[in-house]
């Protein structure tokens, strides 16, 4: 069963060399107590040790069950221990931290065995000793004896072949002894019982074989084994595995046993979670609040198609850069022309019929709206007490609603507006009038209406109702030869059957949560079929078509110059005499960002194959808002993260010590563990799991204590910004601060695992 074969075994130190070992060869049965003898170093414990798979031998062979251990691997020798091997030692050596059942579990844990049968054994081999009703107590909590009795208990529960003893009684009272020996004497009937002591009285008292040592070798064995006894036993171990859920199990029983330290050192590397938790809260509220400005505000700027836009493109800014790359000094007396970077980067979009078109086709339920910003002349008379005269009016005062291009979509109006007072315009002839956040208007808006604004206040009910006359070209310009100029008959005009009755039915203010858009927006709108019936009805007019014929002003005479770049084209003033549909500027009002998102693909893809001067180009208005206010707060955040995270690397520092010192009070339990056949890897995982816990439990005081500090941060941004509950942390955000809580801890304390598994296992069995 198992045999050596020559072994020796040398311990250096320095320059001096202690031979251990000088070429022992023994042979033992498979059940029988032998007892080794000798004086202190005489190799009686190095024989055991290495026996048992803890040491190694220098020279020679340990052959089990007839399979040599020359080429043994270290993961073959931890199986050998936790199969074959059963250790009673003479300090016990029982882990601290957990019951006297986990303890008698250990080796079954490492061996794969299933929880219920765990148990079921360990109870088994508890009452075999005498000790089933102590299973769940600590080991202090136990006499010499009964510790004793346990460590017996633990090498019987994996079922080894063999069982070895180094000075099982030598801590114990003779009676106690006594009772120790007749329950190993026992045992040894079906088992192997290998036994080192001092004391040759128990020896041949209960042994059945005595061997002696003396200087390393071999000087007598009272019953050898003859060369003609059966050696049929076949070499079969099994592999161990501990779980990580049975490190996680020994790490926070041994965590149980160092409360305040934990907690301390968690707090202590929670601070930087702490900080990062508060900012993030912090960042991800002023998203949030900057988020609905967007939504409720930026979503209703609309995206803007003009005559004239900024062409922005990667390729654009790269050329740009290429032509500011020249070198700073040229030694040449020449001089390089260079085009205005503003005329490099203006991009003329030619708006036609087809691009219309194209614009009307977008799907309806993506827009709120779509206006058209056209050069035409709204010709509009009013009546102020007794006098007539044109209305004379800026050109944002005088502004048309967006058309709805779906009737199940809420318009614009609806969206940014509330009506006070009657209706929305639906016809060519109803107009609305608009007032500011506080409820003011132009004075010449009121004086057009023919209201005293002399007075404090105007009530609603005063302008509802209100008229305005618009008159068409034919009857507004008059001819005079080859010219045209106005007619000054403003009362004939007001009063003619030909002029189009405008009509105030409605009143509206901008919605309090959207003050930011519409706080300064008031004036007098009208709808886009009015626009479409002022261009139907002048663009037949004469003027228009003399216009068309002419190549001067019909207004007034001058001669056009296509090289004057601040005279009125001939197309400009036809557009505005009604005789041209083709805006200047296209608004498309999206519902919603991911309406808008839609709304500019449809848009990129009317580029898509053309050349650059075909393209119409357009502006997102409430991107260039949201992507400066967007990268200054990310901007911002990254700064103010990164300070904190530095407290993070000082806890990963903090933590690597901390294991390292656990790692020094935990030698022993390492040495144990390694005797019972845990893996190298099995002793990192060990620390990874306390390093694991305290990760987790930093994680979450430092989420927990950053969710508290919200309250009082809030409280403090509403007295300053009267921005309510502005400090929120996201739940994704806690739960990846937790994981690299725990990431961090485990780096951290990685190295000090890494140097746990490679303690020496007869060294650490050695520490107290």
């Amino acid at each position: 069963m198992l045999k050596l074969e020559n072994i020796s075994k040398t311990y250096t130190t320095g320059d001096f060399k202690q031979q251990a070992l000088n070429k022992v060869s023994l042979e033992f049965r498979k059940n029988e107590f032998v007892a080794i003898l000798g004086p202190s170093g005489s190799g009686k414990t190095t024989l055991l040790n290495i026996i048992g798979g803890l040491d190694r031998y220098d020279t020679g062979d340990l052959i089990i069950n007839n399979k040599s251990t020359k080429k043994f691997k270290t993961t073959e020798w931890d199986s050998y221990r936790n199969n074959c091997i059963g250790f009673i030692f003479q300090n016990y050596n029982l882990i601290g931290h957990i019951s006297i059942l986990d303890n008698v579990e250990m080796g079954m844990t490492l061996s794969g065995v299933s929880a219920s049968n765990r148990k079921k054994k360990a109870l088994e081999v508890l009452d075999r000793v005498g000790l089933k009703e102590h299973a769940h107590k600590r080991p202090n909590q136990l006499s010499g004896g009964q510790m004793q009795r346990v460590a017996i208990a633990r090498a019987l529960a994996n079922d080894p072949d063999i069982i070895l003893a180094d000075e099982p009684t030598g801590a114990l009272d003779s009676n106690t002894s006594v009772q120790i020996m007749e329950l190993i004497k026992e045992i040894a009937k079906d088992k192997l019982v290998i036994m080192v002591t001092h004391n040759a009285e128990l020896a041949h008292t209960y042994a059945n074989r005595i061997v002696e040592f003396k200087d390393g070798q071999l000087i007598s064995d009272s019953n050898p084994i003859k060369k003609n006894e059966d050696k049929k036993d076949k070499y079969k171990i099994k592999k161990t595995a501990m779980s990580f859920f049975t490190a996680l199990k020994l790490s926070f029983n041994n965590i149980r046993t160092k409360k305040g330290r934990t907690l301390l050192t968690a707090f202590a590397s929670s601070i930087g979670i702490i900080g990062i938790a508060l900012i993030l809260s912090l960042s991800n509220g002023f998203d949030i609040e900057i988020d609905k400005f967007e939504r409720d505000t930026l979503s209703s700027m609309p995206v803007m198609i003009s005559e004239q836009a900024m062409e922005m493109t990667e390729e654009k800014l790269l050329e740009l850069n290429n032509i500011n790359d020249m070198e700073e000094y040229i030694d040449e007396e020449v001089i390089y022309p260079q085009q205005p970077i503003v005329d490099q980067v203006l991009h003329t979009n030619v708006l036609n019929e087809d691009y219309i078109n194209y614009i009307e086709k977008i799907d309806g339920k993506l827009l709120a709206g779509i206006s058209y910003t056209r050069a035409t002349a709204l010709n509009i008379i009013t009546k102020v007490g007794d006098t007539y005269k044109p209305l004379s009016l800026n050109m944002t005062d005088l502004t048309s609603i967006p058309k709805k291009m779906d009737k199940d979509v809420v318009g614009v109006i609806e969206a940014n507006y509330d009506i006070l007072m009657g209706k929305l315009p639906t016809s060519k002839e109803e107009i609305l009038i608009t007032i500011d956040s506080r409820n003011r208007i132009s004075s010449k808006i009121l004086e057009a209406f023919d209201i005293d604004t002399t007075k404090e206040k105007v009530s609603f009910e005063e302008i509802m109702g209100k008229e305005l006359k618009l008159v068409f070209n034919d009857d507004y310009y008059k001819q005079l030869g080859n010219f045209f100029t106005l007619n000054t008959d403003f009362e004939a005009l007001y009063n003619s059957s030909n002029a189009l009755t405008l009509k105030v039915v409605g009143i509206a203010r901008g919605k309090e949560d959207k003050e930011a858009l519409t706080a300064s927006n008031s004036g007098i709108s009208y709808t886009e079929d009015l626009v479409d019936y002022i261009i139907s009805e002048n663009k037949n007019s004469k003027i228009v078509k003399a216009q068309m014929d002419a190549d001067y002003n019909v207004l007034t005479g001058e001669q056009f110059d296509i090289s004057n770049e601040n005279q009125t084209s001939k197309e400009t003033l036809i557009s505005y005499l009604g005789g041209s549909d083709i805006p200047m500027i296209i608004n498309l009002f999206p519902v919603d960002f991911n309406s808008k998102e839609q709304v500019l693909n449809y848009l990129d893809k009317y580029n898509e194959g053309r050349e650059i001067d075909d393209q119409i180009l357009y502006t997102d208005l409430g991107n260039i808002i949201s992507s400066l206010s967007g990268s200054i707060m990310d901007a911002i955040t990254i700064v103010l993260v990164a300070f904190s995270a530095i407290s993070l690397v000082v806890s990963s520092i903090m933590i690597g010590i901390i294991t390292y010192i656990s790692v020094l009070e935990r030698t022993k339990e390492i040495g144990v563990l390694r005797a019972l056949g845990a893996r190298k890897k099995d002793i990192t995982r060990v620390f990874n799991a306390e390093t694991f816990i305290i990760g987790l439990c930093s994680g979450l005081i430092g989420i927990l204590i950053g969710w508290l500090l919200t309250f009082p941060a809030n409280i403090i941004i509403e007295s300053l910004t009267d921005l309510p509950n502005v400090a929120k942390l996201n739940p994704v955000h806690a739960l990846i601060l937790i994981i690299i809580s725990m990431s961090l801890t485990m780096i951290g304390g990685f190295i000090p695992a890494k140097m746990a598994a490679k303690k020496d296992p007869v060294e650490a069995l050695r520490t107290e």
